[in-house]
């Protein structure tokens, strides 16, 4: 019989530990994330020292009359991809050699006090001029990356020496 108790006891402080073992109280978590508009130009994001790419004439002889190219950046046309709902804006600031050759807004220099004019253009045939402080409007971003085709134009000149003839224009985006 004692056993039985002994059983009995058991049983029932194991009971009561199942019933507070049980026990429960309820609640939340809340989670936030904030997102702020971003963008990225040929792949890589930044707030400064974005690389918007390269304008490379090529290489041409000294008596050249004009040369063409296509500012590229990754391997193709300039990118910019940007945050869903914004209206990203480039704009063509100024160069380091700015109004130094006639025939051009804008000039490659050798450093030996020599220059080739040129200008940066928003379509391929050379119409549509796009001034220093001049600005590209991409369409509202839908988060898919927009390509942004941007040209140059060098005019050759008489009395150019060879060498390397370079420029740095900075570029500011903003969205």
């Amino acid at each position: 019989m004692r056993s039985n108790l002994s059983r009995c006891i058991l049983a029932g402080l194991g009971l009561a530990l199942a019933f507070q073992a049980h026990a429960a109280t309820t609640g939340n978590i809340n989670s936030t994330l904030t997102l702020t508009a971003a963008c990225q130009v040929n792949g890589s994001s930044g707030t400064s020292g974005m690389n918007f790419g390269t304008l490379d004439f090529g290489t041409q002889d000294a008596l050249f009359t004009t040369a063409a190219a296509q500012v590229m950046g990754g391997g193709g046309a300039m990118s910019v991809l940007c945050s869903a709902g914004t209206i990203p804006v480039i704009r063509v600031r100024a160069g380091v050699n700015d109004g130094q050759s006639t025939g051009g807004t804008r000039a490659l220099a050798d450093g030996a006090g020599n220059f080739v004019p040129y200008d940066f253009y928003t379509d391929a045939g050379h119409s549509q001029l796009l001034a220093i402080d001049g600005t590209i409007t991409l369409p509202t971003s839908t988060g898919v990356a927009q390509t942004v085709n941007l040209y140059g134009q060098a005019r050759g000149k008489a009395g150019l020496p060879a060498g390397v003839y370079t420029d740095t224009v900075s570029v500011e985006l903003s969205f």
